[in-house]
């Protein structure tokens, strides 16, 4: 019988679980769980005997995999899958999939969550301003850029975004005005959302020369990975541009320099949470447990990330 493993240093909602357990256990197969583990030594002795792993943001990385001597599939339930060793999968002809959109709309509330904390001025009760026709660029329109899009027109907000690999017209039939050139997005609009994977040609491309660009009173918003941020450049912009502010849904490595020179300018999630509710959580769990068991009878690879 084929184990399915949920390994997860930061647990599902119990009712995810419970939903995950009985798709695999009624198609027929073995379930188990591993949570709250403190160091990867211990995820490389729980994958010993697993042929189907489900993660969330744990690291599987060549020593997992190495271990995991059974292991045909690993997926990762989210959009996200910068944490799983891509090479070292294929290596082993291991299947990697992610769940693309699960998450989407949690993390889409989280962008306007976090900006109006940061226009609002933390709520210290100073005046603050509003999002009512102010222009929002989005970097990277997937899944959650196509639902911020809706949101921000919702609040009255005029709507941009740039992404290469999407087709202009689609971008242009959700409302929303296609810019074919990145510099000219950060150019136009005064609130930036990024929604970009963390891979070679991204890493640090958010720089200085990009997000001097913005207008008088930009506010840049981070629920992708700290990765694709330039820290040096982010730091330089800070100490040069009073108005400058920032929210990201994860600590940056340079965390401490913004507590000590720019408080009331930024905001961090101590722990990524943008996929942090109970439906994301049911969501991404449920689309995970489904793709494990499609391959299996199946042979389905649809949302395969890897080669």
């Amino acid at each position: 019988m084929k184990k399915v493993l949920v390994a997860t240093e930061k647990p599902f909602a119990k009712a995810a679980v419970e939903s995950i357990k009985q798709i695999v256990e009624g198609a027929g197969y073995e379930f188990k769980t591993f949570e709250k583990y403190t160091t990867q030594e211990e995820l490389i002795q729980a994958v010993a005997d697993a042929n189907a792993l489900i993660i969330r943001s744990d690291i599987v990385d060549s020593k997992v995999i190495e271990a995991a001597k059974n292991l045909e599939i690993v997926v990762r339930a989210g959009a996200g899958y910068d944490n799983i060793d891509l090479a070292a999968c294929s290596k082993r002809g291991i299947v990697a999939m992610n769940t693309p959109g699960q998450n989407a709309n949690a993390v889409a509330e989280l962008v306007f969550g976090m900006v109006i904390y940061l226009i609002r001025n933390q709520f210290d009760g100073s005046t603050g301003v509003e999002l009512r026709n102010k222009k929002l660029g989005i970097h990277g329109y997937g899944y959650i850029g196509k639902i911020v899009a809706l949101i921000a027109k919702g609040f009255g907000m005029k709507v941009y975004a740039y992404d290469p690999f999407v087709d202009r017209v689609l971008i242009e039939n959700d409302g929303v005005k296609y810019e074919s050139k990145l510099e000219d997005l950060y150019t136009k609009c005064q609130y930036i959302s990024l929604h970009v994977p963390a891979n070679e040609k991204t890493k640090k491309s958010i720089n200085y020369d990009l997000l001097k660009l913005m207008p008088e009173g930009a506010c840049l918003i981070n629920t992708a990975r700290k990765e694709i941020i330039d820290e040096e450049g982010m730091l330089k912009l800070f100490e040069e541009r009073k108005d400058i502010k920032y929210a990201s849904d994860i600590q940056p490595d340079c965390a401490a320099v913004f507590a000590e020179k720019y408080k009331g300018r930024y905001y961090f999630t101590p722990k990524k949470t943008g996929a942090q509710t109970h439906e994301a959580n049911n969501n991404a769990g449920l689309a995970a447990a489904n793709q494990i068991v499609n391959f299996f009878k199946n042979g389905d690879k649809t949302f395969q990330v890897n080669k």
